[in-house]
């Protein structure tokens, strides 16, 4: 798979497998691909050549269904006055279904549940913390039971309760047989379940195996100490694949 921004190549010479129960961690400096790479796997940004294969099948409607996405940096409520509830039950639409399943409510309160916040499921998201909103958007992406999970720097900017929150459902998932691909700027919570990461720089990859423990986010390939996200174009052009097997 190869993805052009702007007239740029931006991932090239890249290929991922991961594996259910076998969580894999991508990367990486700003700059170095990592969201890229997310987006273009569920389909959010197109491809210039190569293709996805998602349980050894090319990307299509009938494999999105078996995937939950939480992206980066997104607002639960999106300015729209919604309850976690709500937000949660969205979830379960899309992919040719316009209304929710006769149990959603219950598989909604049940995914919230789960990351620690079913109090909360009355609550206006807009009203609450970074960290209860990033539990929301999981619980959104979790309610389907997906069999691949696939976030986004979840950890970014919440607090350590739904760090610890998120790191026991990721392993929960994990152990009943999910596969799980999370992009990190560093292990923190999640050190005890990563043993396998990826590690990016201007769209290649520099290591595959064990994570860099320890190094923090400073040490990794071209960390600049700025932590604005965003993609670096890369003028070289090059084949790229991802594979996720179960």
């Amino acid at each position: 798979m190869r993805v052009r921004l702007g007239g740029h190549e931006i991932l090239h010479d890249v290929h991922v497998d991961a594996h259910a129960g076998a969580p894999v961690a991508i990367m990486g400096g700003n700059g170095s691909g990592k969201s890229t790479l997310v987006r273009a796997l569920v389909g959010a940004l197109p491809l210039s050549g190569g293709s996805v294969k998602i349980f050894g099948k090319e990307r299509s409607r009938a494999t999105s269904r078996r995937v939950g996405y939480v992206p980066q940096r997104v607002s639960a409520g999106s300015g729209v006055s919604a309850t976690a509830i709500e937000v949660v039950t969205s979830g379960l639409l899309g992919a040719g279904r316009l209304v929710p399943p006769r149990d959603a409510k219950a598989r909604a309160i049940a995914a919230l549940d789960d990351l620690g916040v079913g109090e909360l499921a009355h609550r206006d998201v807009s009203h609450l913390s970074g960290g209860q909103q990033q539990r929301v958007l999981i619980a959104r992406a979790l309610v389907r039971k997906p069999d691949l999970l696939i976030l986004d720097e979840p950890m970014a900017g919440v607090d350590v309760p739904s760090q610890e929150a998120l790191a026991a459902t990721l392993q929960r998932h994990s152990d009943s047989g999910g596969s799980v691909v999370i992009v990190l700027h560093e292990l923190g919570a999640l050190t005890p379940l990563i043993d396998h990461a990826v590690v990016l720089e201007q769209g290649c990859v520099t290591h595959v195996g064990e994570p860099p423990r320890g190094l923090g986010v400073h040490a990794l390939p071209g960390h600049d100490h700025e932590h604005a996200h965003a993609d670096v174009p890369e003028p070289t052009a090059s084949p790229f694949a991802w594979e996720v097997r179960k």
